[in-house]
């Protein structure tokens, strides 16, 4: 049916009055394309600290963005005021694609996820020996999210003075992660801080961990330009308390790399991992998943890892180890 017959001319045309007299919304965005790039290095209630040309500019996200977050980690667009003077407010209008995204949920159950930090290399998992007491489960979980998110982990097992580490790491032996081992005598005198250094040299590595494992002392031992507060463990209850609020980058001294020091943990949910995305961490293991039927779990009775395994192809504790993280879904961090 026409509405303004066969021939209209500009006079049939009704047009909608604007009320507000103001120009007609677009859907035609800005390119801005003389944002300047910066780095997320914390968040705190909608406000984001950015390093841009070596000075720090607080932003916000700009609304065209909807509901895309930034955070710590990420290399963002910004346009506005980027002096950095006080109260001066930029814009984030852009969000660069990631490289890596660390990701965790409250727990297997929840399917929000949270992204822990974004464009990380590597994922330093920081315990303590004792006070408080070690739980493995919890490694294994942030080895799953490191592996699925395809980050290299490193081991940092504090307070060795009150603990051996010798039953931990003989029992992440076949993983083959690489591991700092460090007491707070070391700490006070910057020989841990050295150590550890060497294994963050040129990379962004998150710092995870429990409360009260030494996790922001070694950061400030790191950083020692930045330091943030610390806490004490609660001789009652044996945990931490949480010191850490928010993520922040900081850069190591000689622009060596960066370290991102993360609020602590008490649960480390997996919901988000496909599983099928953890036996890439075993490059010695996947020739033997060939044989495997459709959509295997590798922890079944017609695995052919077994198999292959058995013939020598591979040592048994990485399956051992594989079918243990695979597990971590099914298992609480504190059984």
């Amino acid at each position: 049916m026409r509405r303004y017959g066969k021939n209209p001319d500009e006079d049939d045309i009704r047009v909608r009055p604007n009320r507000k007299g103001n120009r007609p919304r677009t859907n035609i965005r800005p390119k801005h394309e003389d944002a300047c790039e910066g780095l997320v290095l914390t968040v705190d209630r909608g406000r984001l600290t950015c390093l841009i040309d070596g000075r720090t500019v607080t932003a916000m996200k700009a609304r065209e963005l909807g509901r895309k977050s930034a955070v710590v980690g990420d290399r963002v667009a910004v346009v506005g005021d980027l002096t950095g003077d006080k109260d001066t407010l930029a814009r984030i209008v852009r969000v660069e694609p990631r490289t890596s995204t660390l990701r965790r949920t409250a727990d297997d159950d929840d399917p929000y996820e949270r992204v822990v930090v974004a464009n990380a290399d590597q994922l330093a998992i920081v315990t303590a020996l004792a006070d408080p007491e070690p739980r493995p489960r919890l490694i294994d979980r942030c080895l799953v999210a490191a592996y699925d998110a395809g980050l290299a982990p490193l081991l940092v097992l504090t307070k060795s003075d009150l603990a051996s580490a010798d039953t931990l790491l003989e029992s992440y032996g076949a993983l083959g992660v690489p591991y700092v081992v460090t007491n707070r005598e070391e700490l006070a005198d910057g020989a841990a801080a050295d150590r550890v250094r060497e294994q963050l040299w040129g990379r962004m590595t998150a710092f995870v961990g429990h409360s009260g494992v030494g996790k922001t002392t070694l950061v400030n031992a790191l950083v020692p330009e930045r330091r943030r507060a610390t806490g004490h463990v609660n001789a009652v209850t044996g945990r931490g308390r949480h010191t850490t609020t928010s993520a922040l980058a900081l850069p190591l001294p000689g622009d060596s790399g960066w370290v991102i020091d993360t609020p602590g943990v008490r649960s480390f949910g997996l919901h988000h991992v496909d599983p099928s995305r953890v036996i890439l961490a075993f490059p010695d293991l996947v020739p033997g998943t060939e044989g495997c039927p459709r959509a295997c779990s590798h922890d079944e009775v017609d695995c052919a890892l077994d198999a292959w395994v058995a013939d020598g192809h591979a040592d048994p504790a990485r399956l051992y180890s594989l079918r243990r993280l695979l597990a971590t879904r099914e298992r609480r961090e504190g059984d």
